[in-house]
Order: structure tokens, then sequence, then C-alpha cells
């Protein structure tokens, strides 16, 4: 099964492509888009791009695990990316998925810039990562 890992954001949303079968997370792309609605047609397009069967949304918990008003406004925009798609979305706790994608870059030699066009399709790695390794590991799914 293949999956498109998610990071959604204000200004950019992040993807990456995972196999459930072998575990093996690429960083796609970065998409820009200015409101829901072209966010859900780019997430749409890569999903038909990338041969998509499922999609993990990143699930921005606060801290403490509780919802905070990105967490309601991405719950709502999962909802719309399967009616969209018609394909399953999984939602995925991304706390921390932003840092690990800081850490991953550290010491690339990359300039900042160059990381911060490139963060974001590796916190979608990242979170599609830890989800397909619960999967494979028999624990509970986010969503």
């Amino acid at each position: 099964m293949r999956y498109l890992g998610i990071d959604l954001g204000q200004r950019r949303t992040g993807l990456a492509v995972g196999e459930g079968q072998t575990g093996i997370v690429t960083p796609m792309k970065v998409v820009r888009a200015a409101g829901e609605a072209q966010v859900i047609e780019a997430v749409a397009a890569a999903a038909e791009e990338y041969g998509a069967d499922a999609l993990v949304v990143g699930l921005p918990l606060n801290m403490d695990g509780s919802d905070s008003i990105q967490t309601r406004r991405v719950r709502a925009l999962a909802a719309k990316l399967t009616g969209r798609t018609g394909l399953p979305v999984h939602l995925h706790d991304e706390r921390l998925s932003s840092f690990e994608a800081d850490q991953r870059m550290a010491g690339s030699g990359l300039t900042h810039r160059q990381k911060k066009h490139r963060r974001d399709a590796i916190a979608a790695a990242a979170i599609l990562q830890d989800f397909l390794a619960q999967r494979q590991g028999g624990e509970g799914v986010g969503e």
C-alpha cells in the first residue's frame, strides 16, 4: 500500500510518499497554497500523481495531547480530503515532527533558506515514517 504523508501548514504543505510493505519514506515536495480549496486540490493532485492508496495527515496536538484551533482545522480539512479523493485519511500525531525535520537537516550544509524550503516535506516524511513504524509494530494508529 502506498501512502501520501501530509504536513499541513498555514502557508506551506509538505508531502512525502511511503510504502507500507517496505516502510521506505521519501520527502517529495512542498506546495504553497493560498486557501483551503487550493490545498485540497494540490493534495488530491499529488495523491493521484504518486498513486497513493491512503493519506496520512499530521495532527497538530498540543504537547499535553489536547486539541488546538489548528487541530480542529486539520480535522475538518482531513474530512474534506476524504470527500475529494475518495481515499482513507489517517490522522497521526505530529508533535515534534518539525523539530525532527530540523534535526535531520542539521549539519547538512544547506543554507537557512534551503532548509526552510525543504523542512515541511521532511516533516511530512517524519510523520509518515512514524505512522508506518507504529503500523508495523502493531500499535494503534492515530485515527
